[in-house]
């Protein structure tokens, strides 16, 4: 975990959900952008980079599961642009790939009693129309603090496959989340 937050520039996710009825409407963003130099055999200076971006936007149907749970069932796209970068004084290449994938989702929100809930989603898409593949799985647990405010702690891995003309990206990202949500 130190190495991985020495090379962290910078990392934000949003994400947002609008409903009328049964009517779901969920999006996220995430940027990210991480960057190491060093020394590669036989001991040349390097230094790369690479920065990702990824906007979710699915629509879809929430059902009731009983005991408060509801079911969102999502369909929807996934665009990336990703940026890499490598230079050393022998060679200089940057890489860069944007594309869109189709997802489909669930989004499960689960109470456990008056103000504590679990909230879990998960994803899969690409399946060569974008990327080779692509899935996402994240759970909170969440506490209301208030009638309209809640606090998130919990897990988040998103990773991608994607190779097209010499360009290759198999990665993820996985961590903790810390959340806070206002509804109106």
């Amino acid at each position: 975990l130190s190495d991985v937050l020495e090379d962290l520039d910078a990392a934000v996710f949003i994400t947002g959900l609008a409903r009328r009825g049964d009517l779901v409407f969920f999006g996220d963003l995430t940027y990210t952008a991480s960057s190491r130099a060093g020394l590669v055999p036989p001991g040349i200076p390097a230094a790369g980079e690479v920065s990702l971006r990824a906007l979710t936007l699915a629509g879809g149907k929430r059902l009731q599961a009983g005991g408060g749970t509801t079911v969102d069932v999502l369909g929807g796209l996934r665009a990336w642009k990703i940026d890499g970068a490598v230079t050393s004084p022998v060679l200089s290449v940057a890489p860069s790939a944007s594309f869109v994938d189709p997802i489909i989702a669930l989004r499960v929100n689960t109470p456990l009693s008056d103000r504590w809930s679990v909230l879990s989603y998960v994803d899969v898409g690409g399946l060569g129309v974008g990327s080779d593949f692509t899935w996402q799985i994240a759970v909170t647990a969440n506490y209301q603090a208030r009638d309209n405010l809640f606090l998130s702690a919990g897990w988040r891995h998103l990773a991608v496959d994607y190779s097209d003309g010499g360009t290759v990206f198999d990665g993820a990202l996985s961590g903790p989340v810390l959340g806070l949500t206002y509804t109106f």
